[in-house]
């Protein structure tokens, strides 16, 4: 599996230099920060980061793995927020959830924008793979 992952790397690298491969960390770091229309269209969060990722994984160094995580992520905050919602009946616990969910879904992507904008790997918590 080691081996697997340096021939990766060397690849990407490879692609890279030849020019078939660009590194463009306004479109990754943009791509980060859409998740945010969450919060103006309600689900915007999902879609374009999904077309972002569908039309440029192929174009863009290291786009693929964090278009996955960013799919991943909003997939993971729906699943956590549908299943607060039944909880509200419970002491209202499931309140708390929404409200844990909505924090860690404004603060995340600001933070790995950032992160990618600064060259660094970002890390979404509390993430179910769904896309390997």
């Amino acid at each position: 599996m080691k081996d697997l992952t340096i021939v990766t790397i060397f690849f990407e690298k490879r692609q890279i230099e030849k020019g078939i491969m660009k590194e463009d960390r306004q479109t990754l770091m943009l791509t980060h920060l859409s998740q945010l229309l969450n919060y103006i269209t309600g689900f915007g969060g999902l879609i374009v980061p999904l077309v972002l990722w569908t039309t440029n994984r192929d174009k863009i160094h290291q786009m693929n793995e964090q278009g996955k995580s960013i799919i991943n992520f909003q997939l993971s905050m729906m699943i956590y927020a549908f299943i607060c919602v039944p909880l509200i009946f419970l002491l209202g616990l499931g309140i708390l959830g929404l409200i844990a969910v909505g924090i860690v879904s404004l603060i995340f992507p600001i933070i790995n924008a950032v992160k990618v904008n600064n060259g660094e790997t970002p890390n979404y918590p509390m993430t179910i793979e769904f896309l390997k």
